[in-house]
């Protein structure tokens, strides 16, 4: 939404954007909260100033909210309990010889 009409909107009306912040210590991007923005651009700007004050980040993520999908909480035990059934698919099943140490 960068174009012009997106910024004569009044700052509730903007999209509402997640953001995901990759701290120095990880190599993964952790979602930190939302904020509204005209567009992507302004988004990392106010992302920048909101969550990054301390100079804890190395990279900024905004996805805008509508474009996120979500399971249904309701459908919980049809997509997350089929899982508990294959247990050699968790770390707890195998046996690690002594030798290797922790891993």
């Amino acid at each position: 939404m960068s174009d012009s009409s997106s910024k004569s909107l009044a700052p509730t009306d903007w999209p509402l954007f997640e953001v995901f912040i990759r701290s120095k210590q990880g190599l993964d991007h952790k979602h930190v909260g939302s904020l509204h923005a005209s567009d992507a651009e302004h988004a990392i700007a106010l992302a920048r100033d909101v969550y990054t004050r301390r100079q804890e980040g190395v990279s900024i993520w905004v996805v805008p909210s509508k474009a996120i999908t979500a399971s249904n909480p309701a459908l919980k035990n049809e997509n997350f309990d089929p899982m508990a059934s294959k247990i050699y698919r968790h770390p707890t099943f195998y046996d690690i010889p002594e030798e290797i140490g922790h891993m």
